[in-house]
């Protein structure tokens, strides 16, 4: 299964796009943050013809952009170039930049060793393929949840929920669901679905959440994983673009508000067959067969995957009970107080909202986590616990990991994670998220002097 274009993508839009200057090339690294360069349109052809080289090492950096030597893809190979390549689909012009310019996502050609062990969207393709070759098409959507501030701190430091566009009042509490918000914050999301449209994102419904200034997207789901996670890649450079060009900030953190509820990512998934038939359809109460087996992999799974879904320190804060975030590895019918929840709708629609992820972590990464917790759960013919009725957070279940060090931990130490993510790619991973922990950790913040400068 190739996902890479050929030279005919870029003659096409270039033929159709002839005013078009630069083009962005852009990859994730396993942080999840963008890297890449900006080329002239000249050169886009040789671009889809041959690959753009990169420093190996561009793929296993902190989020702060700084080297991990001890990922294996520095000096020992030279810091020498790998191949990346462009995705199909994924050419398109970006509406709001002034100068005519378009963008293209690119990933690691398999050729390209180490390179290709480090690469996120390939450790999805892999487990995508595997559970293709089984018989299973997974079918995925993604939910993203972000908070829209002014750039402008307030009189203490604090972040400020962006006033509305059109009353230019800033929101003071939570309205979730609240039709006012979101008619005032119009001038955003209209340019929003506008280009959307114009890059074939699919993004569909957009909610006030739980908290002020807070908001919710969903992108429409898709039989391909890959081009589902694309999408959402894609959709979260949008949310950040508009809101510099509108003057705001757009922040996907987990938790950039102590007080405030934080923000997730909710993939929602099921398997279809050969026809493209639901293979979690059926009326039983609390799913079908093969539904209990993937949602018992995905439990079986989740507190050694909580290293990806919780990606950094202020990741954690998110957990908090009360806070539709989950604290234990439960499941329920349509329960939104656990962690894997099970729609209660159309039978024929019926599917998995995984919600234990936060909006920071890196979706390609978090999607082939859940699909390889599904695939274990059906291939080992696992069977969940009773499923939780009414508030999850009152009742006994296995806690999440709580600290960063345990759960890198135990993503190391996963057998059936490295089974299906690689040995390579989680050493890679682990050896990253260990250097930006020690070196979080390390640091003398203004907390610390808060608390105990003059009193300690």
């Amino acid at each position: 299964m190739s996902h890479f274009a050929d030279v005919s993508e870029a003659r096409a839009f270039l033929a159709a796009n002839p005013d078009i200057r630069r083009v962005h090339l852009l990859f994730t690294d396993v942080t999840g943050t963008f890297r890449g360069k900006a080329v002239q349109a000249h050169e886009l052809e040789a671009v889809y013809r041959t690959g753009r080289p990169l420093p190996t090492s561009t793929l296993s950096m902190t989020i702060r952009g700084v080297d991990v030597a001890e990922a294996g893809l520095l000096w020992e190979v030279g810091d020498k170039d790998c191949t990346l390549r462009p995705i199909a689909g994924t050419l398109v012009r970006c509406p709001w930049i002034a100068v005519p310019t378009a963008q293209v996502l690119l990933a690691v050609d398999p050729t390209s060793v180490p390179a290709i062990h480090a690469c996120p969207r390939a450790a999805l393709q892999r487990v995508t393929e595997r559970l293709q070759a089984d018989g299973f098409h997974p079918v995925m959507a993604c939910e993203l949840e972000f908070y829209l501030f002014d750039r402008e701190r307030g009189p203490y430091g604090e972040l400020q929920p962006a006033r509305g566009f059109l009353s230019q009042e800033r929101p003071a509490q939570s309205q979730v669901c609240h039709t006012t918000a979101i008619e005032d914050m119009a001038p955003f999301f209209d340019e929003l679905y506008d280009c959307a449209e114009a890059q074939g994102i699919s993004a569909e419904t957009a909610i006030s959440e739980f908290a002020a200034g807070q908001w919710e997207l969903t992108l429409h789901h898709k039989a391909d994983p890959l081009r589902a996670v694309d999408e959402a890649i894609m959709l979260k450079r949008l949310v950040k673009a508009l809101a510099q060009k509108h003057g705001l900030l757009a922040s996907f953190m987990a938790k950039p508000i102590t007080e405030e509820s934080g923000s997730g990512m909710h993939l929602h998934v099921s398997l279809g067959d050969e026809a493209g038939a639901n293979q979690f359809a059926g009326t039983e109460p609390d799913g079908g067969p093969l539904l209990r087996k993937a949602v018992a992999g995905l439990l079986d799974t989740m507190q050694d995957a909580v290293a990806v879904f919780a990606p950094g320190a202020n990741s954690f804060r998110r957990f908090r009970e009360g806070s539709y975030a989950p604290t234990t590895k439960t499941w329920g019918i349509d329960n939104r107080t656990v962690a894997v929840r099970v729609t209660s709708g159309d039978p024929a629609t019926r599917h998995i909202e995984h919600r234990t992820a936060g909006a920071d972590a890196n979706p390609y990464i978090v999607a082939a986590a859940v699909l390889a917790g599904l695939h274990h759960g059906i291939t080992e013919g696992l069977a969940p616990p009773p499923a939780i009725e009414g508030n999850g957070y009152d009742q006994p279940g296995e806690p999440l990991p709580t600290d960063w060090r345990d759960a890198i931990a135990r993503f190391d130490a996963s057998i059936v994670l490295r089974r299906y993510l690689g040995d390579d790619f989680v050493r890679i991973y682990t050896c990253v998220k260990r250097a930006e922990c020690e070196t979080f950790m390390a640091e003398v913040s203004d907390r610390d002097l808060l608390w105990y400068l003059r009193d300690a």
